[in-house]
Order: structure tokens, then C-alpha cells, then sequence
């Protein structure tokens, strides 16, 4: 009998399952690697300002952050990646990196940081969908955190505010989309026929920006 496993994650909208990339990431690879987890969106609960998510649960185990799940449901005989050579699993870990450390911060830029998709889509989605009074202030810490993790990753001398630093981390987001896009080619995965672990990261990572209908992304404006 599988062990019964539950996932705390904010919950969906545009037609995903979740609008959070790092929940997004789970639930795909969960998906892939046929693993079977009951859904608990954080949505109107206060675990919107308490709870860190995603957050997999499993007999009085707790286990965050995507690269750390997808190993615990590896270690449950989940394994979207077990057809993968090992080259292809050290791409896959390179990859995966080059997302976190190209990809990600445009990403936290133009959800939370750039003034028109903050005020009119970012914000309001997630006042939304947070209990009063946490509507009022927890869209606008997570704006700050999201900040403080572009200047901490990305403001290296000369470049401290974040002005000065966005034609640097779209410019690199535009890098990143197009050595995966090379290394996808006509593939419909990126190895093999079946999708796996670098699959799940890269939808988590790019569909919430293509499903929206006008984001101001300015990936290819760089």
C-alpha cells in the first residue's frame, strides 16, 4: 500500500494548478513520476503567512523546497528521472541550476517587483486569497523578500539598486530560455520520450508567465 502523502501549496488560477512556481514544480513531477498526493491549497487559511510551501507530508515527515521533495518521493520509488543515463542526470542537475540562478530572479522581478504586474495582477491575486487581516500586508512582504533576494544574488558591485540591475537579470532570463530552447530543439521533453525532473522545473518556472494574458515580461525586449 503507497504511503499516504499530503501537500500543502497555494492554489491555482489561469489554468494551472498552482500560480506558485516552486508548488507548480511539485505537482508536475508528482504527475510525471505517478505519485499520488492529496491537495491542500494554503488559500484563505493563516498558513498563507505561517506555512512555508511547498510543503510535502508524510508519516509526521515534512519536507520542503522542490529539489528536496522530488528526492523524498524518489526515495518512495517515484522516479520520473529512472530512465535518464548519467550524463543526462548531471545535465539535468546543471539545468536546474541555471534556472535558480538565471531564470528565477526575472522571475521574482516581474511578478512582484515590477510596479504594473505587482499593483495589477501579482498583488491582488494574492490579497485575494489571504484571510483578513493578512491581505492588507502579506503581499507586500512577500514583494520585499522577493527584492531583498534579487539585490542579495544579483546587486554585486557596481549594481546595488534594483534599477541597475534589471537589464542584467532579464538579459541573463533571455540567455537561460535560449540554451534550453537549443537544448530542447523539436523534442517534445528534453531527454528522451517521457518528461522528468528538468521538465517539471521548467514548466514550474515559464508556464505561469505564458499563461497570462499580458504580463509586462520583458524577456525578449533584452
Amino acid at each position: 500500500m503507497a504511503t499516504p502523502m499530503e501537500l500543502s501549496c497555494w492554489g491555482g488560477d489561469w489554468g494551472l494548478p498552482s500560480v506558485h512556481t516552486d508548488s507548480l514544480i511539485v505537482l508536475a513531477y508528482a504527475k510525471f513520476a505517478g505519485a499520488t498526493l492529496t491537495i491542500h491549497p494554503i488559500d484563505w487559511t493563516w498558513k498563507t503567512l505561517t506555512g512555508t510551501v511547498p510543503a510535502l507530508h508524510s508519516e509526521g515527515t515534512t519536507v520542503t523546497e522542490p529539489v528536496q521533495i522530488l528526492n523524498f518521493l524518489r526515495k518512495q520509488r517515484y522516479n520520473a528521472d529512472y530512465e535518464l543515463s548519467a550524463k543526462q542526470g548531471a545535465d539535468t542537475m546543471a539545468y536546474i541550476a541555471l534556472l535558480q540562478e538565471k531564470l528565477k530572479p526575472a522571475l521574482l522581478h516581474t511578478f512582484w517587483v515590477d510596479a504594473e504586474n505587482y499593483a495589477n495582477l501579482t498583488r491582488p491575486w494574492f490579497a485575494s486569497r489571504s484571510p483578513f487581516p493578512l491581505n492588507f500586508f502579506l503581499p507586500n512582504r512577500m514583494s520585499s523578500v522577493a527584492l531583498s533576494r534579487i539585490l542579495l544574488t544579483k546587486g554585486e558591485s557596481p549594481l546595488y539598486s534594483v534599477t541597475e540591475v534589471e537589464a542584467k537579470i532579464y538579459s541573463e532570463a533571455k540567455e537561460c530560455l535560449n540554451l534550453l530552447s537549443h537544448r530542447l530543439g523539436s523534442s517534445q521533453y528534453f531527454f528522451g520520450k517521457m518528461p522528468a525532473s528538468l521538465d517539471a522545473f521548467v514548466f514550474g518556472y515559464i508556464a505561469p508567465s505564458v499563461k497570462l494574458a499580458s504580463p509586462a515580461v520583458n524577456y525578449s525586449s533584452t
